[in-house]
């Protein structure tokens, strides 16, 4: 197995503090490819971000792509459920469209949200002038951090993540469509 990187966290578990510990930990980066099977040749949602103490900026890196699944298969990256049922039927009946938009509708290439005054991460506001600094801060820091990691996507070699063959070894969007 190859060695792993990373930093202890025991000093934080070792604190009888709450909040924020360690000042040098002052954000995440969360990122996804493919955990789910529905879009056409079983390609993921690539989605690479970094969290802040306010702001959580997110770039995605197919925004063409279905997010939550593709609408031919029934959006399968989200489980059923009678939320999903009502957004669903809201949406085809015309009731609510926007519900339908920020659970399953195609994203922007880059989001920013202020998760200090919007937890839900409702409102973007990416490309919003006087984020501007800000937003570019962000999106620098986080390809900084993921060419320091190599990852392949920041290296321009993204696609190989699309070329690993799904476990179950079928090609669920072709068969669906076919059936």
């Amino acid at each position: 197995m190859a060695s792993l990187t990373g930093r202890s966290l025991f000093d934080i578990f070792e604190s009888g503090k709450s909040g924020q510990i360690n000042p040098e930990r002052d954000h995440v980066l969360i990122g996804k490819e493919r955990h789910d099977v529905g879009r056409p040749h079983e390609w993921g949602y690539p989605i690479r971000g970094i969290v802040t103490k306010d702001w959580m900026y997110l770039k995605n890196f197919e925004p063409t792509r279905w997010p939550a699944g593709d609408p031919i298969t029934g959006y399968l990256n989200t489980d059923g459920s009678p939320t999903k049922t009502w957004i669903l039927d809201a949406r085809r009946d015309g009731s609510n469209t926007a519900y339908w938009q920020q659970s399953f509708g195609k994203r922007q290439e880059e989001e920013l949200y202020q998760i200090s005054t919007d937890r839900e991460c409702i409102e973007n506001k990416a490309n919003t002038p006087e984020l501007a600094k800000l937003q570019k801060q962000l999106a620098g820091q986080l390809k900084a951090e993921l060419l320091q990691q190599e990852d392949p996507r920041m290296q321009g070699n993204g696609k190989i993540f699309d070329l690993y063959p799904v476990t179950s070894g079928t090609d669920f969007y072709k068969n669906y469509r076919a059936g």
